[in-house]
């Protein structure tokens, strides 16, 4: 709800403080007198697109601070939350200044916010209807939410769109073995042979490594066989081994009659001698690693080029060619299984498909049956406000199926029996439009304005007398639970608020502003009794204007 309005430096207000109560709020006052820039400097801090010049002249820069009463549940504390500000004791208060160069700045609760933000608040708090209004009621695309919210199909939505998510991954998964599918046939015959190529050869992770490096021992054994196999007869019993054993045997000969001298060398002929049957093992052993069968380099290097041949061919490293045959019986298998995946996602498809239309079917039906409530509701309405010629109809259209279900709401109406119906806006005359738009805001109003400000700009232009009269008390019924400001014209309208303001323009000579002025009692009176005669205020103008406000009129 909002509570109040201050406003300084906009078009002709320098100065203005308005605090506005629950129930019906009049504006009243003569034309030009600026009725229209409270609501465009309401708009200005609600974050509406509206005049472009707002800066009062001679100021530096415009200023509209707005406060509003939130409830625990109102809508406006999500929006509020997602922009990461608190809302402590309920009240939210707007602020929004225009330089004189035309930049804007805006803040919630002294948290500096942008105008998208400010946006999304005011559809939570305001709504704005008039002739000329592209937001609201006038607005087909949102005829659909009306009748959804009307007829409280939130949890019916909810399935629709979860029943829609889930039929819509099901047919991606589909499409996605369907693509899978033509791809592996588009290359089976490749991957059949790759495939086959691949398992005759098996090639193991590191195997390059191992055959490069047994291929180049034997290439090498032959050039240093030779060698070794000199070396060994040279330690062995022709020649160094041979002849320490000789050298031995003499000196063991001739210990005796050395003295002992002979005692050191010995040993380390006994030394030598082991060292030397060392060598040989060696060597021996060595001679038998290069002992190989040519037929084996033979292989090792047929194996070794055939591995590296793939590599090359597949444009894979030789260590990835293991790897690189999975994936390829991986995409063979889904040509293979590709009948199988197939009909499990078609399945998958048909189940997710029957469950979205028994959603969206259930929601056609209760949109169709509410808009015969509706329209019955309507009709009810439009009675009172002497247009009980003219039909209503909430027409329920089938479209492309959608996450909401497969149906369009548009609210049209004929003015005379017979006639085609049409969108409001385009068939309705200025008078019938104001009824028919307040006709249909009662109906859609249920429990209370849902702690929205509905603001109805002269939304009673072109009526009078008695229609006048039904149209202040249909305004009054609205506001019962809730809020509602009215600028009007019509003295039936005006007497039956339960708050009234008259905007005055003064001007001196050097400039002209517009104010607000409360009325009560006699004020109030000589006002709806002006807008009764006009300049001239009679005392019977009077008398009428108390008529207009007993309770019992």
């Amino acid at each position: 709800m909002l509570r109040g309005l201050d406003i300084r430096d906009m078009l002709i207000i320098d100065r203005l403080e308005l605090s506005f109560q629950p129930g019906l709020n009049v504006l009243t006052g003569e034309t030009g007198a600026g009725k229209s820039i409270l609501l465009d400097s309401l708009g200005f801090v609600l974050g509406w697109r509206g005049r472009a010049e707002l800066v009062r002249a001679g100021a530096e820069q415009g200023e509209v601070t707005a406060a509003f009463d939130l409830p625990i549940d109102h809508a406006g504390r999500a929006v509020l939350a997602d922009a990461g500000i608190e809302v402590e004791d309920g009240e939210v208060i707007l602020r929004r200044i225009n330089t004189r160069d035309g930049r804007k700045t805006a803040w919630i609760n002294d948290r500096r916010v942008s105008g998208e933000v400010l946006r999304k608040l005011s559809e939570t708090l305001v709504e704005l209807h008039g002739q000329h209004d592209d937001r609201g009621l006038l607005n087909p695309r949102g005829h659909r939410l009306m009748l959804d919210e009307y007829a409280d199909l939130d949890a019916d939505i909810a399935k629709a769109r979860s029943s829609w998510k889930a039929l819509s991954e099901a047919q991606k998964r589909l499409d996605e073995t369907h693509a899978k599918i033509a791809e592996a046939k588009a290359e089976e015959e490749y991957l059949r042979h790759a495939v086959a190529e691949l398992d005759a050869l098996d090639p193991q992770a590191g195997e390059e490594a191992t055959l490069d490096t047994q291929r180049r021992t034997m290439q090498a054994a032959e050039k240093i066989r030779a060698d070794i196999a000199k070396a060994g007869d040279a330690i062995g019993l022709s020649g160094a081994e041979g002849m320490v054993n000789d050298a031995n045997r003499w000196l063991i000969n001739a210990a005796d009659k050395a003295d002992g001298r002979l005692d050191e060398p010995l040993l380390a002929l006994e030394r030598a001698a082991l060292a030397l049957d060392q060598a040989q093992q060696g060597v021996a052993s060595c001679l038998d690693a290069l002992t190989f069968n040519p037929s084996e380099l033979e292989d090792a290097e047929e194996r070794l080029f055939a591995i590296r041949g793939l590599a090359r061919k597949h444009n894979v490293l030789a260590d990835d060619l293991g790897p690189f045959a999975d994936d390829l019986r991986t995409r063979l298998a889904v040509l293979d299984g590709g009948a199988k995946d197939l009909a499990t996602c078609e399945a998958d498809l048909m189940t997710a498909q029957a469950a979205y239309n028994a959603a969206a079917d259930r929601l056609t039906t209760k949109r169709t049956k509410a808009a015969k409530v509706l329209d019955k509701a309507m009709a009810a309405e439009l009675a009172p406000l002497k247009m009980e010629r003219a039909v209503f109809v909430t027409m329920v259209t089938p479209v492309d199926a959608g996450p909401e279900g497969r149906d369009s709401v548009a609210f049209t109406v004929a003015t005379n029996p017979g006639a085609p119906a049409g969108p409001l806006n385009k068939i309705a005359s200025g008078g019938e439009l104001s009824r028919f738009l307040l006709a249909l805001k009662v109906c859609l109003t249920q429990a209370g304005a849902g702690g929205l400000t509905i603001i109805f700009d002269e939304i009673d232009r072109g009526v009078g007398g008695a229609t006048a009269d039904a149209v202040g008390r249909r305004l009054s019924e609205l506001a019962r639970d809730g809020q509602v400001l009215v600028v009007t014209h019509s003295p039936q309208v005006a007497a039956l608020g339960q708050h009234h303001w008259r905007v005055e323009k003064r001007q001196t000579k050097n400039e002209t502003t517009s104010t607000v002025v409360p009325l009560l009692n006699d004020d109030r009176i000589d006002e709806i009794a002006r807008m009764l005669s006009g300049d001239t205020v009679t005392d019977a103008a009077r008398a009428a204007a108390e008529a207009l406000m007993s309770p019992t009129v």
